[in-house]
Order: structure tokens, then sequence, then C-alpha cells
């Protein structure tokens, strides 16, 4: 299914009337999300939530965890990668590449575990709520993003390409599946 919030089939205005998302935690939001997305999902604390997502390249963890002390709820979307160490400093040009071309979030590389990362802290200061199609936004705009520069980090780790190069295959608006 086409990585789109209004083709993914849900009508999010009818998940924010079903549900009175001025009482419900940001993570209970995105577990009903989940839930009928029908993404495998794991609720780890009150405050967490990981879940499974299926992409056209591959299918990305994402985790949503709130934070009462900063009021942001921040995401993390991951994939496995283990370049060889030789092509590390093109993985970090091609990525500063990648995050120079997105406005919702960042890519960076987690050597120790070998993962790529997107990462976003959605700020709600003040008292403020995210509805669901807010937060249906933030989880499509990661994948959105990973599966744009997927192809790229690819072409850079394994095809040694030059990280210009292989961003000529990162397409304008990608059109990925979730």
């Amino acid at each position: 299914m086409p990585v789109n919030r209004l083709m993914m089939g849900l009508d999010m205005s009818l998940i924010d009337q079903i549900y009175d998302v001025d009482d419900l935690h940001p993570i209970d939001l995105v577990e009903h999300l989940a839930a009928s997305h029908a993404w495998e999902f794991d609720r780890v604390t009150d405050d967490q939530i990981a879940m499974a997502v299926e992409g056209q390249w591959r299918t990305y963890s994402i985790t949503l965890a709130w934070s009462d002390q900063d009021e942001t709820l921040r995401l993390i979307c991951t994939f496995e990668m283990e370049p060889p160490a030789g092509r590390m400093g093109e993985i970090y040009d091609v990525i500063n590449r990648c995050n120079d071309l997105v406005w919702t979030g960042a890519f960076t590389y987690w050597a120790e575990q070998k993962l790529m990362v997107w990462r976003y802290g959605l700020c709600l200061a003040g008292g403020q709520l995210a509805g669901a199609q807010q937060i249906d936004a933030l989880i499509t705009s990661a994948v959105i993003a990973a599966e744009r520069f997927y192809p790229a980090f690819q072409l850079v780790a394994w095809a040694d390409k030059t990280p210009a190069s292989a961003m000529g295959v990162a397409m304008a608006e990608a059109y990925g599946h979730a």
C-alpha cells in the first residue's frame, strides 16, 4: 500500500472522532493508529511504543516515546546497515546531503548499533495535543524519507558510488509502500 496518508485507507478524522484525543496520552493515540494500520507493535512502557512498518525496500523499526520533562514526542525510525569501514566517510557525506533535502527530521548513523536512524521530535509544549492526522503524518514522513534515501545509502556503501552520484536516485518525492 503506498506510503501516503490519503492512500492508506484510514480516515484520520474518523479516528479523531472515535477517540477523544484530548484525553489520550500521545502513545495511546499511536497505539490506536498502529492497530488501525495493522502494524505489528509492542507497547514497551506507558511512554513508549515500538512498531514495524513495511516499506518497499525493507521493514522499518519505528519507536515513538513521550517525554513529560520536555513535552516532546520523539520518533526514531531505524534500519540495519553495516557499511564497510572504508566507506564511512562517504556514508557521512551522503547523510549530510540527504539532510539538506529534508525538513521534517534528520538522518544519523549509529555505528555501535549498526543502524541508520531517522529522528524527529515533535514539541508539544504548553499542554498542546497531537491529533491522529499529525501523528500519522509524522510516521508517514519517516517512512517516506527512509524509502527515498535508502537506495542512495546502499549505492554509497556497496556499489562504491560517490555520494553526489548516489543522490541522483533520491527522487524529488518518494512513493514507497507502508
